[in-house]
């Protein structure tokens, strides 16, 4: 259904009683594929996304459709011909196939509405009752000649490809155009010649003569709407299969904008409910970005430009994380706090630490260039990291869970930052974390100088640190 569809469902109007019964008969089912549904209050983005797979479903269809009509067509070329009379096959394959071309035509160039859609069913199974119908002028035999043609079997697979689109409606015109058709050329065998017409209750004599068994006929009615039936109904659990499953993916698409996309995936794959107090420790590394000067500029400047700002900040700042395989933690107004192993465990935390740092950088000091050249604010960017032992895990409440990291390397990076103004540099990091770093490959492309004996205030002892960048 196409979003149209879906809005009209709030304020649905009456069937126009003026118009022909194919209308008619599409104003009831669009209504029936609408009631009990809730689809309506889907947000747009979601609706969006359906109308998305509908529209690939379509094209498959079509593609389908072409591959079943050029074998049909290649099976008519390849078999010997057989009958005297006039010979409809080739006219009503290259209708098939002309109508498919210019729906596959017009399905990649536009959304196709839905009477369209209702047209093409009955345009499939109408031809497909023409060419059983013309079965007994080619052979000269009467009409009830064509009514054991297995050619009707081709009328489950019309109504099977309408189960790609994944909207019982259409199925079930599908299914009620086949059993009308096929209604229509049984009554046409009853009153066409009725001179050369023979009803039988012999089985053998239905198959082996031109007679008619009518519960035969009635029998096959029957089938194409029992199968009609059990489809839709099948058809109708797997749709909201398929709505909860693009909801589910929409929600997850947003989650992994609010989250690390390792946390959203732990989220989402986890074997147990995630519990606030469940936690894991970890060997990571803990960074923390800040600018300077900002909570003055936040204070003077216009709403617009505070958060402009932020946002291109931010927009530099996190693709160099995830990087290094940095995950970000939480935004804090102007601060950004990152890890490094704390999601995912890791052999390399303090290395990829220092070389997001470095990188850090060098991007915020193009950018601080970049905004003074055009004559904007232009903060500095100071960094810090720490390593140590974390608990990475859910905190909160069981209507409000957070998943952060929790140890004394979240502190010291935290007080390390603060202490870069202390120091005129813009980015530290503790002695033994720039020694495990080295240890783990890194290799520094920056200058570097050591402080010993540092006081950082919130710390108890004085620390040797280790300046990058000047």
């Amino acid at each position: 259904m196409n979003a149209t569809t879906i809005d009209d469902r709030s304020t649905p109007s009456k069937p126009d009683t003026s118009a022909g019964t194919p209308w008619r008969l599409l104003s009831v089912f669009t209504r029936l594929s609408r009631s009990g549904s809730d689809e309506a209050a889907l947000p747009e983005r979601v609706r969006q996304t359906i109308e998305r797979q509908h529209d690939r479903s379509e094209l498959l269809i079509g593609f389908v459709q072409l591959i079943v009509g050029l074998a049909f067509a290649c099976l008519y070329l390849a078999s010997p011909k057989a009958g005297s009379g006039p010979d409809l096959i080739p006219w009503v394959l290259a209708i098939y196939l002309g109508l498919t071309v210019i729906r596959l035509a017009w399905g990649r160039v536009a959304r196709l509405p839905s009477w369209s859609l209702v047209l093409s069913v009955i345009f499939d199974m109408g031809l497909l009752m023409l060419l059983i119908w013309s079965f007994h002028l080619k052979y000269g035999q009467p009409p009830s000649f064509y009514l054991k043609a297995p050619t009707l079997l081709y009328v489950f697979i019309f109504i099977a490809l309408r189960t790609l689109r994944f909207e019982v409606r259409y199925v079930v015109v599908a299914g009620l155009v086949a059993a009308t058709g096929w209604g229509l050329l049984f009554g046409y065998v009853l009153v066409a010649e009725p001179d050369r017409m023979e009803v039988t209750r012999d089985y053998v004599t239905y198959l082996t003569s031109n007679s008619v068994l009518i519960g035969a006929e009635i029998d096959k009615i029957l089938s194409i709407l029992a199968v009609t039936g059990i489809i839709a109904i099948a058809l109708y659990r797997a749709r909201r299969l398929l709505v909860h499953a693009v909801v589910e993916q929409t929600a997850s698409r947003d989650l992994s904008r609010f989250f690390a996309p390792e946390v959203a995936t732990k989220i989402k794959t986890s074997q147990h409910e995630i519990r606030a107090g469940t936690g894991e420790f970890r060997d990571a590394a803990i960074l923390n970005l800040d600018l300077r000067g900002f909570t003055h500029f936040a204070s003077t400047a216009e709403p617009d430009a505070v958060m402009a700002l932020l946002s291109e900040y931010q927009a530099l700042m996190v693709p160099v994380i995830r990087k290094h395989s940095g995950r970000v933690d939480k935004f804090l107004g102007d601060g950004i706090l990152a890890t490094f192993g704390a999601v995912e465990p890791s052999s390399t935390y303090a290395a990829d630490g220092l070389r997001a740092l470095e990188e850090v950088i060098e991007t915020a000091q193009r950018w601080s260039e970049a905004r003074r050249a055009g004559g904007g604010e232009a903060p500095t960017v100071n960094g810090a990291l720490a390593t140590g032992r974390v608990l990475f895990g859910a905190v909160g409440s069981d209507d409000r869970l957070e998943y952060t990291v929790i140890g004394d390397a979240v502190n010291l990076s935290a007080k390390l930052e603060k202490a870069n103004k202390q120091t005129g540099s813009m980015v530290l990091c503790d002695g033994p974390t720039f020694a495990l770093a080295q240890s783990q490959g890194y290799e520094p492309t920056v200058p570097t100088c050591h402080l010993t004996a540092v006081e950082v205030p919130g710390v108890a002892r004085p620390l040797g640190l280790v300046r990058l960048g000047g």
